[in-house]
């Protein structure tokens, strides 16, 4: 079993937050989807490629996260995967509102489904950090640069999950880092750099119009995801158990 007792310790925590959040959405319910929604066709066509991008049913990344051995990781990932799941369905309502169809499928999200099923558990998180933080950073665009209520709405819902999955990934890459020496981290670090920087610029090149009309640039988008991204992998790499500065960096209250 990878992760010691100190690790499933903090991994209870973290099946504690998500099962809270379902009690949370429960008894919040759902956006007023009757109210429709108004979105600038550039929006609709990057959320389009957002709702596949959130649509998949993470059974591969269960099935690692069983054969991981830690049982309370395990129920951690499958929350996880049903707030995905869940996002994938209110971006669909989202488009629906505002009388756009969804799309079966597109080409980047192919590209990070193949590349995380090929790999074992520490580099599929890996590879799903980078698509978390480039997450972060366009639904806060979408959240904050829109006059649509509808549109700002869900955006802000889904990045207030997001920025809860940053840190519970970072709790168990720390864990799967550990065995490995300081010095030999560094290869795998840096290939991590690579995909980040390529995908933040696949991601300002093929959704550049919908973020111009919330207000950001394809290059002010690029810097601001690496921002996060150099906040967030120290912590992911280290030795250090707490969550903090990982939420520190995100701007969390605890």
């Amino acid at each position: 079993m990878e992760a010691s007792v100190q690790e499933s310790s903090e991994f209870s925590r973290w099946t504690t937050e998500f099962e809270a959040k379902v009690l949370a959405r429960a008894s919040a319910g759902d956006p007023d989807w009757s109210r429709g929604a108004v979105l600038d066709p550039a929006v609709a066509r990057s959320v389009q490629r957002f709702q596949v991008g959130e649509s998949g049913d993470g059974a591969n990344l269960i099935a690692k996260a069983e054969a991981a051995g830690d049982p309370v990781y395990a129920a951690a990932v499958r929350l996880f995967v049903a707030e995905e799941v869940n996002h994938a369905r209110m971006l669909a309502l989202l488009l629906n509102a505002g009388e756009w169809p969804t799309i079966s499928g597109h080409w980047s999200d192919a590209v990070f489904v193949r590349l995380r099923r090929a790999l074992g558990l520490r580099l599929e998180l890996m590879v799903l950090m980078v698509a978390e933080v480039v997450a972060l950073r366009y639904y806060r665009a979408l959240r904050d640069g829109t006059d649509d209520v509808l549109t700002s709405q869900v955006a802000g819902l889904i990045l207030n999950d997001e920025l809860r999955h940053v840190p519970f990934h970072c709790q168990r890459l720390r864990a799967a880092f550990a065995p490995t020496a300081r010095p030999a981290r560094l290869v795998p670090v840096l290939l991590w750099w690579l995909v980040l920087v390529g995908a933040a610029v696949v991601v300002a090149i093929d959704h550049g119009s919908a973020l111009r009309r919330s207000g950001v640039t394809r290059t002010g988008f690029v810097l601001d995801v690496i921002a996060l991204f150099k906040g967030i992998v120290p912590t992911a790499v280290s030795t250090v158990t707490s969550g903090g500065s990982v939420r520190s960096v995100l701007g969390l209250s605890k």
